[in-house]
């Protein structure tokens, strides 16, 4: 015989956005077999969008545009074969794509401004609206209001301040999914008033310097100056005496007259008004009596026992002239300052005599009028009191250790022992080849025995000399020459983004989070890394080095989560920029307490309070298991779960029924809530009336007739067949059974029952011989009825 038609590919579930098309298709292993589609157990003829079509060996029904009501189970039926599968129509939260790039620009208001957000939306109903800001969720107050209907959410602020700055994010769930919409809300107004208090920087007879700190707040919006005025002590009037610029936190005025003491304020100012006033003590305008500071003095000269400084006038003598000047010593390191002169001299310098050999001496001088003694200088440079010493020997080994197109790096060893001895530290000097003069490359002594000579020119010849350096002064210089590399191609920036470079890296909570980038320019661009738009916090580290650029977050937070964008810059304006996404999460937080409810006849609806993790994870979601005894196997009833409810309907009375709830997202699963106590359906008690009937007398007697009839079987060679049909009438029909027509009664290979009505022909163990037409008929004094049926064999293979 010829083999079974099978299936090759069964029908496979299929979960589709609504509104898109799609397609259910199985490949069977007989082209001539034609099929029928069936949902939910209904003969599928004809419906709205459905189609179906058959290729070859492959049946498919395909729907155009996929609504509600293409939701459900399909199957297909062909010959002896049957496949079902499932179609789940997915409706998530949506949101006009216009609304969504208006809100990407941040929504600008004045304080005091009323602020009204509506963001509509579509998608299955229910759909849970959450507002948060600075990733924590808004809840009403007196000025802030958050609405919800079935087709719009809305944010209302009366009267908006400077605090509800900050970013905005709208969470849309259904059970078909989240979507999240971020926004951000600037409020903007005058600032708030300059930090103080005002310091007094200086006061004389002729004018006063004042000092402020700028706002701790600008309002949003850039400072564009300060306002400064004065009243004089006893009057009501304030005088303006000018701006300054916003950079510019200090203002002298010479609006004063001697010994009148007066108040000063500052305003700061930007585009939306001006500030309240920071307001000063009380000022006095007075001129200083004694001398101001001079400069540190001079060392003129060294020897063991004497030491020669010299020094200037101060710029501010005071009130009269200055007679002459006191100095003073200490020992480096000390605090203490010890008098040289006991009376001022007049000249303006002096030679110490009686100084310890070899200790480290620090001088200053004050100069002295009429008024006494004024301020005392910064101190000398430190000095030995020791004999001049010999000149350092030349450094050793000078070489060039690196170099490329615009700069040079040297090398070099200390002096021998013997001509090193105290050497303080070096000088690099250079010239070009068409050029006699030696140029000094460093301001102070270098310390180290490297250094790098910057801003060569490319393709040009240099000559460079190190000296060792001491107390007595520069030693002799060694000396190289170094050619300058031609300058490398330009190469513009560009970053190697490939598949290592992801552009969203999830990350659970205190992870590392290490990102490299790697790049190509020429010469070296500047790169920086920003999040969100801003800075990196400060737990973000950059290293940058040969052609990679790399982020690293040591243990990453919730917070961290966000958009990282790293950009390429050169010096002729080229910039090349790369974002990806960073989203940390961790394993969620248990659900909160469950409640059990009877909604519903003969079910129980299961609701419990959000996991705290659902703020600021985005692909939580809810399982729901049940165990029929306390101490039995949990068993899942529900999964995919995105809002927080659930009904079970499997309900057998009786029984007692436990629930627990767990949170997942892509890192696992929280512990579970429980529910504290079993539910349970009682039993409906039977309530049972016997009703004595009134005895009537009626003609029972009925023909026979077939309540059951019999139907055609498909069996195999050695299996047990057992045909049944069920008969009616009055009296009971005498049953007898026929094949193909020929009397069956007295044949000992069949069986024949007949209990109450349900007869049947059993045949113990069937073969080939058995196949045929088979009849059963059902006679009384009243009539007869007859019923057939065709049996088919098949072999065991």
């Amino acid at each position: 015989s010829a083999p079974r038609c099978h299936l090759n590919k069964h029908l496979l579930d299929v979960r589709v956005l609504k509104g898109e098309p799609a397609e259910l298709s199985c490949t069977v292993s007989k082209g001539e077999v034609t099929g029928t589609w069936f949902k939910d157990g209904l003969k599928l003829t004809s419906m709205d969008g459905v189609f179906f079509e058959k290729e070859g060996l492959v049946h498919k029904l395909i729907i155009n545009k996929v609504e509600d009501i293409h939701a459900g189970k399909y199957r297909f039926e062909g010959g002896d074969i049957k496949t079902e599968a499932s179609v789940f129509v997915e409706d998530p939260p949506q949101v006009d794509k216009v609304l969504l790039k208006n809100l990407s620009v941040p929504t600008v208001a004045k304080a005091g401004q009323k602020v009204k957000i509506k963001i509509p939306f579509e998608g299955r109903l229910p759909v849970r609206a959450t507002w948060l800001k600075d990733r924590m969720e808004l809840v009403d107050d007196t000025r802030i209001c958050v609405d919800k209907t079935e087709t719009f959410t809305m944010l209302s602020i009366s009267s908006s301040e400077r605090k509800d700055c900050g970013d905005y994010k709208v969470r849309l769930k259904n059970d078909s999914g989240v979507l999240e919409i971020n926004f951000k809300l600037v409020v903007t107004d005058k600032p708030q008033p300059p930090a103080g208090p005002i310091k007094i920087v200086e006061s004389t007879a002729n004018d006063i310097t004042i000092e402020w700190k700028p706002p701790k707040d600008d309002g949003g919006k850039p400072l564009q100056c300060y306002i400064v005025e004065r009243q004089q002590v006893g009057k009501n009037d304030w005088v303006t005496l000018g701006e300054t610029l916003r950079s510019c936190t200090t203002f002298t005025t010479n609006k004063v007259e001697q010994d009148m003491s007066y108040y000063f304020r500052v305003r700061a100012v930007n585009a939306e008004g001006t500030s309240d006033a920071l307001e000063s003590d009380e000022v006095k305008a007075v001129s200083k009596a004694s001398p101001g500071a001079p400069d540190p003095p001079e060392i003129v000269s060294v020897s063991r026992d004497t030491i020669t400084i010299s020094w200037k006038a101060p710029r501010k003598t005071g009130s009269s002239r200055i007679v002459g000047y006191m100095v003073q010593k200490r020992k480096k390191g000390t605090m203490a300052w010890l008098p040289v002169n006991s009376v001022p001299i007049a000249d303006k310098k002096l030679k110490m005599t009686n100084l310890k050999k070899g200790l480290h001496y620090e001088f200053r001088v004050a100069a002295v009028n009429a008024a006494g003694i004024g301020d005392a200088s910064e101190p000398s440079q430190p000095v030995f009191a020791r004999d001049s010493m010999e000149s350092p020997g030349q450094v050793q080994d000078l070489k060039v250790s690196s170099s490329d197109s615009t700069s040079v790096t040297l090398t070099w060893k200390r002096p021998e022992a013997k001509d090193g001895s105290d050497v303080k530290g070096y000088d690099v000097e250079m010239r070009s080849s068409n050029n006699l003069n030696w140029a000094k490359c460093n301001t102070l002594p270098i310390e180290v025995t490297t250094y790098t000579v910057k801003g060569l020119q490319a393709k040009e010849m240099y000559f460079l000399r190190v000296r060792a350096l001491n107390d007595s002064g520069p030693g002799e210089a060694a000396e190289l020459e170094a050619c300058i590399e031609a300058a490398p191609p330009v190469v513009s920036p560009r970053l190697l983004i490939d598949d290592t470079v992801k552009s969203l890296l999830v990350i659970k909570a205190g992870n590392t989070i290490r990102v490299n980038i790697p790049f190509e320019a020429s010469p070296d661009p500047v790169v920086t890394w920003l999040k969100d738009g801003l800075p990196l916090p400060n737990q973000a580290t950059i290293n940058t080095k040969d052609g990679t650029t790399q982020l690293l977050i040591g243990a990453a937070e919730l917070t961290d989560s966000g958009t990282y964008t790293v950009e390429l810059q050169n010096g002729l304006g080229k910039r090349e920029t790369f974002s990806f996404q960073v989203q940390v999460t961790d394993i969620p937080q248990s659900p909160g307490p469950i409640q059990l409810e009877e909604n519903v006849p003969n079910t129980v609806t299961v609701t419990w309070e959000p996991s705290a993790s659902e703020k600021w994870e985005n692909n939580l979601y809810y399982t729901v298991l049940k165990r029929e005894s306390q101490k039995g196997l949990w068993h899942v009833v529900g999964d995919l779960i995105y809002t927080n409810k659930f009904t079970f309907t499997k309900l057998i009375p009786g029984r007692d029924y436990y629930f627990r709830v767990v949170a997942k997202n892509n890192l696992g699963a929280s512990g579970p809530s429980e529910s504290v106590q079993p539910w349970r359906i009682r039993k409906p008690k039977a309530e049972f009336q016997v009703k004595p009937q009134k005895y009537r007398r009626v003609n029972q007697n009925q023909p026979p007739r077939f309540l059951v009839p019999l139907k055609p079987h498909v069996v195999t060679t050695g299996s047990e067949c057992r045909m049944s049909c069920a008969v009616g009438g009055h009296p009971p029909p005498k049953i007898t059974w026929y094949k193909d027509n020929s009397d069956l009664s007295n044949d000992r290979t069949y069986f024949c029952t007949n209990d109450f009505g349900v007869c049947s022909l059993v045949v113990l163990g069937v073969t080939k011989h058995d196949e045929g037409e088979y009849m059963v008929e059902a006679t009384n004094e009243l009539g007869r009825a007859s019923s057939k049926a065709f049996l088919t064999i098949k072999g065991n293979n």
